[in-house]
């Protein structure tokens, strides 16, 4: 307990106030991560870590969650997929957008259908994403963000009262527009509650960014080096939905080997 006191037109005042009360009144700190191949700046055990890969791992995982799925275990390899498949469970793995001939099925949202994955354990591998979880390990704690839960996870990620690296998984260690979009609108969104603020520079060039794309989002996603590669693989069909906003309340959370669900 902290007590001040003072006094004030003649009058003596004594406020007191609770050590826990003061730690709220601190702001928390954002930063953003543009690439994994730049994590070990920003890492900190004590942060949350935010993963973010919109085309299409972090969206395909929270539309999982929101079908029903019981977990899914991201792994970094193929060898790790393929064990797994050889041991019974289901798995979904791609490379470059392309589902591996040994998976059930690949990386789209529409994959993860109520009738695949409802009550299941599956078993994850991607391009991006998933190599992004793991990095991201001795970190506080490991959340999936995406557009489909974001106001669900600025609003827990507000109770939670932590400093927070906003992860994005780029593509093959290169910067990628999407990821940083998300990582702007959840960071004003943060920013603005009046509970975090930043003297990061990439979180301050993600903001700009997103009140620029904003305006337009899909027209604006559509220059993106990754709707070019999904088109060409006649997978772009799922941009509109990986930028719908507030499909589901769950946060996907890491937890021992695993993503549960951490919030409904």
């Amino acid at each position: 307990m902290i007590i001040y006191a003072g006094s004030l037109l003649d009058c003596i005042f004594i406020i007191f106030i609770d050590e826990k009360d003061i730690k709220l009144m601190v702001k928390k700190g954002i930063e953003v991560c543009f690439s994994p191949a730049l994590y070990d700046k920003f890492h900190n055990k004590e942060s949350i870590v935010v993963i973010i890969d919109i085309l299409r791992a972090t969206s395909a995982i929270c539309t999982a969650f929101m079908n029903g799925v019981k977990t899914i275990i991201p792994v970094e390899t193929l060898e790790e997929a393929e064990y797994y498949k050889s041991k019974g469970y289901l798995v979904a793995a791609e490379r470059d957008g392309i589902v591996k001939s040994f998976a059930d099925f690949g990386n789209s949202p529409f994959n993860f259908s109520a009738e695949k994955v409802n009550g299941k354990e599956i078993v994850y591998s991607t391009t991006n994403g998933t190599r992004s979880i793991h990095m991201a390990k001795e970190s506080y704690k490991i959340v999936i963000g995406s557009y489909l839960n974001i106001d669900a996870l600025s609003d827990w990620l507000i109770k939670e009262n932590r400093n927070i690296v906003l992860l994005c998984a780029g593509w093959k260690d290169k910067f990628n527009l999407e990821d940083t979009i998300f990582a702007g609108s959840l960071a004003e969104k943060l920013i603005f509650s009046g509970c975090f603020e930043t003297n990061c520079d990439s979180a301050h060039a993600a903001i700009d960014l997103w009140s620029i794309a904003k305006k337009d989002l899909i027209g604006y996603i559509k220059k993106t080096a990754q709707r070019h590669r999904l088109k060409t693989n006649k997978l772009d069909d799922v941009i509109d939905f990986c930028h719908l906003s507030n499909l589901t309340k769950i946060i996907p959370i890491w937890h021992d080997i695993r993503l549960i669900r951490a919030i409904d």
